[in-house]
């Protein structure tokens, strides 16, 4: 199936709601099946699995796998990153599996999905870089998504598959939130308006699973896909709900879409935003670009993000 270099597989077991744990009897079964070295860890608390894949990257460990969402992810891919000898992936099993998707691979494996995961077909992703100390592998939001997010946070309705129950935070969200002044820095102008949601894409496309936000996002080209709108009246935000899934949000006057390969962002004051669906609080962004960053596992059959004429 490969080069039989040994594998781990580090499980969050609390992503999905149990759904990653669940995982591990198909990843056991796939081990003994493609008879590979391998190994299957588990994390205990936040920031645990970042050092678990660090230590498995310095004791030889080749492919070093993430059974979770895309919080648990970005703790593994984070000390991966720029290490040319190390390759990672992503098993669908937390509520927002973005990685999972821009690699070409469908939510729920089948059987030749399995396969041709661990045929472990190798591409350089790209890697988002926010304030110079952090990475992040999908996007950034920042705005309405993110308090949708945030909101989504205190559910405690988590399940994955519960589209529905997104949705209903999603429309009482739209009632009451409230648009931020902001400052763009971009190719040396400042500009100020407002901000009802910017999503800045490094390859994710879709986000919650049902809006796509950036549709033009590719994963290897060394650019941001930014879909920033301005402020909003209430039947044009339920205008760009209802357009979002489809994409089709892009022909609103408001939308202004574009790519980049770094982009500054400044507020008043501190704003909660997601990196890869992990919230957290900053006043200024400085976003950029590590190109072909990542050695990631991806589906060259399936509907993958990546521009292929640009591997080496």
């Amino acid at each position: 199936m490969n080069d039989q270099g040994k594998w781990v597989f580090i499980v969050n077991p609390v992503a999905g709601s149990g759904y990653a744990l669940s995982q591990v009897d198909k990843i056991r079964e796939k081990i003994t099946m493609f008879s590979l070295e391998a190994d299957i860890v588990f994390s205990e608390r936040r920031g645990h699995a970042s050092e678990l894949s660090e230590r498995c990257a310095g004791n030889g460990y080749k492919y070093i796998i993430a059974v979770g969402g895309d919080g648990t992810f970005s703790e593994v891919a984070t000390p991966l990153v720029s290490n040319r000898n190390v390759i990672t992936g992503q098993i669908p099993g937390g509520t927002a599996n973005g990685v999972n998707e821009l690699a070409g691979f469908p939510e729920k494996y089948q059987e030749r999905d399995w396969e041709t995961f661990f045929t472990a077909n190798v591409i350089a992703s790209d890697v988002g870089v926010c304030n110079d100390n952090s990475f992040f592998f999908t996007g950034i939001g920042i705005g309405f998504d993110v308090q949708v997010a945030e909101n989504f946070n205190k559910s405690r309705e988590r399940k994955p598959g519960k589209k529905q129950n997104y949705i209903g935070i999603v429309l009482k969200t739209i009632l009451f939130y409230k648009e931020k002044t902001m400052v763009v820095i971009s190719a040396g102008q400042r500009t100020e308006t407002s901000c009802f949601m910017n999503t800045v894409s490094n390859g994710a496309r879709t986000y919650a699973k049902s809006f796509l936000l950036t549709p033009g996002a590719i994963a290897n080209d060394g650019l941001l896909d930014i879909c920033s709108i301005r402020q909003l009246s209430l039947p044009e935000r339920i205008k760009i709900l209802m357009t979002a899934p489809k994409g089709t949000h892009l022909k609103n006057k408001s939308v202004h879409y574009y790519k980049t390969p770094e982009l500054a962002l400044e507020f008043p004051e501190k704003v909660p935003f997601h990196a890869d669906g992990e919230i957290s609080y900053a006043q200024r962004f400085k976003l950029g670009v590590m190109p072909g960053g990542l050695n990631l596992i991806y589906n060259p059959h399936g509907s993958h993000h990546f521009n292929i004429s640009r591997q080496d």
